[in-house]
């Protein structure tokens, strides 16, 4: 084995019915006097209950899917002029990447308090949205230096949002697999948390008060986010990131629709990462597995259903060629992409998208 691998430092805590004392931990040992609370208008109030230890300088509620530069701008310039010295963020990918956005710019710490299965708490990526394109990047500034897990807190999510924010969570175990900088480290990282997402969710679905499956379900999540920061972004999440930025498609939702078309694209051409992904669904085949959980959990199934259509897949196909990793398994043409798209798009079974396995296979 040749690979060069790097884990990302960070600290984690975990507890239900923790959150609030934890926090005020970590903030009391920091030593921080003036924190930005950000928190959508959805959790401010979940936000509020998790810091009434703390003190808080600032609460930040302007909180925008696919984080816009002027968002971000607005949100730089209001800790700035609170002299902000801690971001406490309390929600989902948004809210995160809100706090992302500000801490790449400030070089402020970050404390993450997620209420979704997204996973980018412990990601060192950042994303902006600006004239209609996503653009991500990478840096250290913006990892959370914390990140405070506790099950109740996702309690009041949905169940609709639960289920496509744990195939969110499992889009980044998959596409860890093939991406870019895959190894047989995070290989392990990510078929665990397919293992411990698998049993979340479907525990979600028939014990949708209890904490176990949630538990596990956060567990899961950040097993996937930390493989997905080692391996970095996959075809999956490249194709992903033009359907949310350039036309503003939901971004939970998105990843859980596309998930098994690029499965089902790339698994015939990278059999031992399709093995893998079996065996975390003790199953005998990666997509029939995947697409096992799904249909219990009733996930998201075409991209109709959120405003795209077939006038615009011409465009997401152009936008994505640009930007399709060298080493995806196999070769991405804009006939073969279509073909995808056309499937997503109307909820086709993606089994059609199941190509001969390649001769060789380096997954």
């Amino acid at each position: 084995m040749i690979f060069d691998h790097i884990t990302l430092g960070q600290r984690v805590v975990f507890g239900s019915h923790r959150a609030a004392e934890n926090l005020a931990r970590v903030v009391a040992e920091r030593g921080a006097k003036r924190v930005m609370l950000i928190a959508g208008e959805f959790e401010l109030e979940m936000a509020r209950n998790v810091s009434t230890q703390i003190e808080v300088a600032l609460e930040y509620s302007d909180v925008v899917m696919h984080v816009p530069i002027e968002t971000a701008e607005k949100a730089r310039r209001a800790a700035r002029e609170t002299q902000t010295d801690l971001i406490v963020c309390v929600g989902g990918g948004s809210t995160t990447g809100l706090a992302k956005a500000v801490a790449l710019t400030t070089g402020l710490p970050i404390v993450a308090v997620p209420t979704t299965y997204a996973g980018s708490e412990a990601t060192n990526v950042w994303g902006l949205t600006e004239n209609e394109r996503k653009t991500t990047g990478v840096d250290n500034k913006v990892l959370p230096e914390t990140i405070i897990y506790d099950a109740s807190l996702t309690l009041s999510l949905p169940i609709e949002m639960s289920v496509a924010s744990g195939l969110n969570g499992m889009a980044h175990c998959i596409d860890s697999m093939w991406a870019p900088r895959a190894d047989p480290i995070n290989a392990a990282l990510a078929s665990e948390g397919i293992r411990a997402l698998n049993i979340g969710m479907q525990q979600i679905i028939s014990e949708p008060h209890e904490l176990p499956g949630r538990e596990y379900a956060l567990y899961g999540a950040y097993l996937s986010a930390v493989a997905f920061a080692s391996a970095g972004s996959g075809l999956h999440h490249k194709l992903c990131h033009v359907l949310g930025g350039t036309f503003n498609l939901p971004h939970a939702q998105t990843h859980a629709t596309v998930l098994p078309y690029v499965l089902a694209f790339n698994q015939g051409h990278a059999p031992l990462a399709a093995e893998r992904i079996a065996a975390a669904f003790s199953h005998q085949d990666a997509l029939s597995g995947l697409q096992a959980l799904r249909r219990e959990v009733q996930a998201p199934s075409a991209l109709a259903d959120y405003g795209y259509d077939e006038d615009d897949i011409a465009t997401t196909v152009d936008i994505t060629l640009e930007n399709v990793p060298e080493n995806n398994p196999r070769e991405v043409t804009r006939e073969n992409l279509t073909e995808l798209l056309f499937a997503a798009l109307h909820g086709a079974d993606p089994a059609t998208l199941l190509s001969q396995p390649a001769t060789s296979d380096k997954n």
